[in-house]
């Protein structure tokens, strides 16, 4: 079985150590923090930790996955991959597009495995309606909205876009088929920092007519996280608060006249995302098949990120 060594053991690293020791798959830690390096020495004693980054990657474990703050993503990825390592580096992939495309170029040519932590992809309901939607009985996808909104912490080194949108925007890209971006539209709001967003609303239209919208917020009341695609023979709502995906079997007539033939729950498994993906991660490393969360997919959510900040900026 390949093994990997997970860099950052902090706030979402903890849960990737967690998940690759219980698959069988962990090979060592690495963590800077003397205090979170010691936690795990005490909860993973026959684990190898390591406080010097270019140690572990002169280990035998064939992948490292990286788990630390968004801008020491690229240089700790390229760093792993000019190792020979095979690479899961979690979202937002890089804070730049031309530095995402140079890992999946570097990644393709070196053949090494680069993967990305799109987590939501990896979630039974959101598989699920990728299949649904591909059987063509909802129809063509004509557009996806999400909305993803709670009282949230706070950031001051990056906006609620940057923190919460990486998950939506793979999701969008992933039901609409991997559809080819052409333009932009976002209104954000300042409610609590001078120059940090907490509230973003962004609309993108792709080539061939395909639609999106995506709103975020970290400052609202309610804890809402949901997921709608419009079909032109059907609709689907994914509601992840409660599990539960909708299909209504309604749409609009050449007459502009509503079909309404009622609604019912899809019924799908639901398995740990996060402990699908990491086991998608050991598999690909295994078989040297393509991730579904590849570098390019990487490189296509950070390009609409880098877009969509540039537009806020204007």
């Amino acid at each position: 079985m390949s093994r990997v060594i997970v860099v950052g053991a902090g706030h979402w690293g903890k849960n990737l150590v967690q998940n690759f020791y219980e698959l069988g798959a962990l090979a060592g830690v690495v963590e800077l923090a003397p205090v979170l390096r010691e936690k795990v020495i005490q909860q993973y004693p026959d684990v190898q930790v390591y406080a010097d980054f270019a140690k572990a990657l002169n280990s035998e474990a064939q992948g490292i996955v990286i788990a630390t703050p968004a801008p020491t993503h690229y240089s700790l990825a390229l760093a792993a991959l000019e190792a020979g390592k095979d690479v899961f580096v979690e979202k937002p992939m890089t804070l730049r597009a031309d530095e995402a495309k140079a890992l999946a170029e570097y990644a393709d040519q070196q053949g090494r495995i680069l993967m990305v932590g799109h987590l939501l992809l990896y979630q039974g309901a959101i598989a699920w309606m990728r299949d649904y939607l591909a059987t063509g009985k909802a129809g063509q996808v004509l557009h996806v909205a999400t909305r993803r909104t709670k009282l949230g912490r706070v950031r001051r080194e990056e906006n609620v876009w940057w923190s919460f949108a990486p998950h939506d925007v793979s999701v969008v890209l992933d039901l609409l088929g991997q559809p080819t971006l052409q333009q932009v539209k976002a209104a954000g709001r300042t409610m609590l920092q001078p120059t940090v967003a907490d509230d973003v609303d962004v609309a993108l239209t792709f080539a061939g007519g395909q639609t999106a919208h995506i709103h975020c917020s970290w400052y609202a009341p309610l804890l809402e996280r949901k997921t709608m695609v419009i079909g032109s023979q059907e609709m689907l709502v994914y509601d992840e608060v409660s599990g539960q995906v909708t299909v209504y079997q309604k749409t609009v007539d050449q007459d502009l006249q509503n079909q309404d033939q009622g609604s019912w729950l899809a019924n799908f498994e639901s398995p740990p995302p996060l402990r699908q993906e990491c086991q998608h991660f050991l598999d690909c490393m295994e078989t040297r098949q393509r991730p579904r969360s590849d570098g390019w997919n990487g490189v296509a959510v950070v390009n609409i990120l880098e877009q969509v900040q540039r537009d806020l900026e204007r």
